[in-house]
């Protein structure tokens, strides 16, 4: 656990030293321990640093304040890893910007943590923390002290209390809002209702008196004030008196002053100059009211940012029936193990990850992968939990449960991508650490200048202006206006099938100016196919074919693996080869039923002495589409021209098409032949190709092609492109089922149709522009309706802004917020797979 020490440093004067542990892997020997020593001393912030090879930690001592990222780079730079752990919070009584703000600052002040993360929409912290160093009844302690409430949350948590937690917060807004509005609307007539019925005020001054009137109005808001208006009491004023106020402090201030100026007047009106003893009880009370109900709105619409995750989680099922022992048991699924044999019957979700033992059917896998029609389930195939069967029984063994399922992992993702910050964020965070601090000097300002050069009577007036620009004022909508389009947005793309790992690529894939893909597996199918087959007019093609896939089915090449799989689509019937030879990289030949047959190459051939003359022209065609044209003999004499080629994927043509739209470059790197390539990138319409690259020189390749058109995404199969997926600006895998490169990617494609790809980027977009939107609006707000609020037009149009309207104005500038976030939710793909 981390410990506080002093030091010679404290007794010098200088800021006191923190103590951290810091886990260290990848040492070895005594030099090791020199070196990283050597480095962390070496570190700004860094006063001691112990090595001790045996536990592989490090016992470092930092001046305080230092981040513990220093200590993390240093360890890296010198060639060795430290490990972290994450811990997840949920937040509850944040209200505004400011308080995620301060919630982060003092968890950023904790030895230890290396980034904090506070997502004001979803009431969540995210801190990535040096491991061995903090627990997280330490981190709801720290967050309990900056004057929130706050709950450990796990990693595979109760999403279900989670939902519970929310509705209880809203039906105790709606609850305060009712109960409000009903104690205010009685002295909003009582106080307004002159301006509005002829004869009222008279009615009132003759029936209950000048005195009652108040009194009754006196005794109705503060019920509204102490009653439902308590819980901004309870969070304002303490935050204010920490010096750390936020938007509750706002609001705890415009209604006690409106209030307490009313008291005076009411009980002791002697005291005020003369011509100010006016009372704004309605103007406190309606504050309060309307607040509330900006909050109950604001609430609902938030609960619906999480919809997508909510959909997500309905995919799991409850139960399992699993069979063992020669006995069928219906199980939690928290009891199902790897290895057990499931058996789903038709309409049933599948509960876990499996391959399937018995049995066919088609499953709908919709609601993973963006794509409507169902897939056939054959015995070997695999199956997703979440997903529909159809109409057929299935026996399946489990591969994956619990949080290994593909359909936990796809939870977590949204999660983590919901709950991240943007760059974009960066400038929130400024004007939202300053901004209730100034809005206060604002509102003090012009408190000041209105008694001092305002109209009789100028406390009225100072008091009026005062407060609504207390009120007016709203970093709720700052607050809110990037994480709740992040939720909805990557909710929405994950419906699609389109995961953003990482929520900072959301901005990232906007800025691409090229987008590069692999080739094989990515633009093609990934398993080469017999595409032509070309036999003299004197011979039968089904009886040539099996003669040459007899030969070829002891052959492990991809391209002998085509023309058998070819030849057993058209169940033709293979013979035994004998007397079986292989030349590498040439051809193939044996005796088959008694005829000799040789399958190669064409300089196999002519090695063989055969004359290609007859297939020159078919073979140059087949060449030039990208094919790769192979010789078949039979007897001595030249009998078949074959082609086999990785066909091109269905989406392949209309995702560049889009691209291309989108006003991007479209690149392939790839390390087949320059030859192939060229024909494959002539037919798709592909600007640049990068041909012949082994793996590792596709990180070179990105680099040149960013340092040609700038940003770059790549699009890979995920599995052997993961040093480029993790080069790009960002990188996109593409799979289908479970070949999914979740840990190199910052996308993940579940569609093995690349037009998922401009769907991302249309998601990407259409996210930001929502965000830009939001932040315009939030920014706008303030900028006008503050002036406004402190009197700015009255000296030219005698216009003022009762505190009452800015209540109502701030309260919906939250829900405008959320409800634009809402419409993302409504997004549609730009392109059919």
């Amino acid at each position: 656990m981390t410990s506080f020490t002093t030091t010679a440093a404290d007794a010098a004067g200088k800021a006191p030293a923190l103590s951290v542990q810091l886990p260290i892997s990848g040492m070895s020997c005594a030099s090791c321990v020199r070196r990283v020593e050597q480095a962390l001393q070496k570190a700004p912030g860094v006063l001691e640093a112990t090595v001790n090879l045996a536990s592989d930690k490090a016992e470092v001592s930092l001046v305080s304040g230092t981040p513990a990222s220093v200590l993390t780079e240093a360890i890296e730079q010198a060639g060795y890893q430290t490990r972290t752990e994450q811990f997840e919070l949920s937040i509850i009584g944040m209200s505004c910007a400011s308080c995620v703000g301060r919630v982060e600052k003092a968890l950023r002040q904790q030895p230890g943590v290396i980034s904090a993360s506070v997502n004001l929409a979803a009431e969540t912290a995210l801190i990535e923390a040096l491991a061995g160093n903090l627990d997280g009844g330490r981190l709801v302690a720290v967050v309990r002290q900056a004057g929130y409430d706050a709950a450990s949350l796990s990693v595979g948590r109760d999403h279900d209390n989670d939902n519970v937690r929310r509705e209880q917060e809203q039906h105790r807004l709606k609850r305060a809002f009712w109960l409000s509005a009903a104690l205010t609307l009685p002295v909003f007539v009582l106080e307004m209702g002159a301006h509005f019925i002829p004869g009222m005020h008279q009615w009132i001054m003759a029936t209950l008196g000048q005195p009652l009137n108040w009194g009754i109005q006196f005794v109705l808001t503060t019920l509204v004030l102490f009653g439902p208006g308590r819980r901004f009491l309870m969070h304002g004023l303490p935050a204010l008196f920490r010096a750390a106020p936020d938007m509750n402090s706002l609001v705890a201030l415009g209604s006690l002053a409106a209030w307490g100026f009313s008291v005076v007047a009411t009980f002791a009106g002697t005291l005020l100059p003369a011509g100010t003893r006016q009372v704004y009880f309605e103007a406190a009370a309606v504050i309060i009211t309307l607040i509330l109900l900006g909050r109950y709105l604001e609430a609902r619409a938030k609960g619906r940012t999480g919809e997508a995750i909510q959909r997500l989680l309905s995919l799991q099922v409850k139960t399992a029936r699993v069979r063992r022992n020669d006995e069928t048991l219906e199980l939690p699924l928290a009891q199902v193990q790897v290895g057990d044999l499931v058996l789903v019957r038709p309409g049933e979700r599948v509960p876990v990850d499996g391959t399937v033992q018995e049995g066919s059917s088609y499953v709908d896998e919709s609601m993973l992968t963006g794509e409507p029609v169902p897939v056939a389930k054959e015995v070997g195939d695999e199956v997703v939990g979440g997903t529909i069967n159809k109409n057929g029984a299935l026996t399946f063994e489990a591969t994956k449960v619990g949080g290994d399922t593909l359909l936990a992992q796809i939870i977590r993702m949204v999660e983590q991508a919901q709950g991240a910050k943007l760059p974009i964020q960066a400038l929130v965070d400024k004007v939202t650490a300053v901004f209730v601090p100034v809005v206060m000097v604002v509102a003090t300002l012009t408190f000041v200048l209105w008694l001092w050069l305002g109209p009789s009577p100028a406390l009225t007036f100072a008091l009026i202006n005062g407060v609504a620009v207390l009120i007016i004022a709203c970093p709720c909508a700052m607050g809110l206006a990037t994480p709740t389009s992040i939720m909805v947005g990557t909710g929405r793309a994950a419906e699609l099938g389109v995961l953003f790992r990482k929520g900072q690529a959301l901005q990232s894939l906007r800025n691409s100016k090229v987008v590069a893909f692999d080739k094989t597996g990515t633009l093609t199918k990934g398993q080469p196919e017999l595409t032509d087959l070309q036999v003299l007019s004197d011979l039968d093609e089904e009886e040539v074919l099996a003669l040459v896939a007899s030969v070829e089915q002891h052959s492990e090449h991809p391209i002998a693996e085509a023309i058998v799989a070819a030849a057993r689509k058209r169940e033709l019937k293979l013979a035994e080869p004998e007397d079986f030879k292989t030349l590498t990289g040439m051809g193939v030949c044996a005796i088959v039923k008694g005829r000799r047959v040789e399958v190669g190459a064409d300089r196999y051939l002519k090695q063989q002495g055969h004359d290609l003359n007859a297939f020159k022209a078919s073979a140059e065609k087949l060449a030039n589409e990208g094919k790769s044209p192979l010789y078949a003999a039979i007897d001595g004499k030249l009998a078949a021209v074959l082609a086999v080629a990785d066909p091109i994927k269905e989406g392949t043509p209309a995702a560049i098409g889009a691209l291309h739209e989108l006003g991007l470059k479209v690149a392939m790197i790839t390390g087949d032949n320059s030859g192939t390539a060229n024909a494959i990138a002539d037919r798709l319409g592909i600007d640049e190709v990068v041909a012949e690259v082994m793996p590792d020189g596709k990180v070179e390749a990105l680099k040149r092609l960013r340092e040609r058109f700038g940003a770059v995404a790549f699009v890979g199969d995920g599995i052997n492109d993961a040093p480029a997926l993790a080069e790009a600006d960002v990188g996109l895998a593409i799979g289908t089922g479970t070949d999914i490169a979740i840990e190199s990617a910052d996308v993940v494609l579940m569609s093995g149709d690349l037009r998922a790809v401009p769907n991302a980027l249309a998601v990407s977009q259409a996210t930001l522009r929502n965000i830009r939107q939001n932040l315009f609006w939030a920014f706008a707000y303030n900028v006008c309706l503050i002036p406004l609020a402190a009197g700015a037009l009255y000296p030219l149009y005698g216009l003022l802004l009762s505190p009452m309207l800015a209540a109502g104005a701030m309260a919906m500038s939250s829900v405008f917020v959320v409800g634009n976030a809402l419409r993302l939710k409504t997004f549609r793909s730009v392109m059919a797979e």
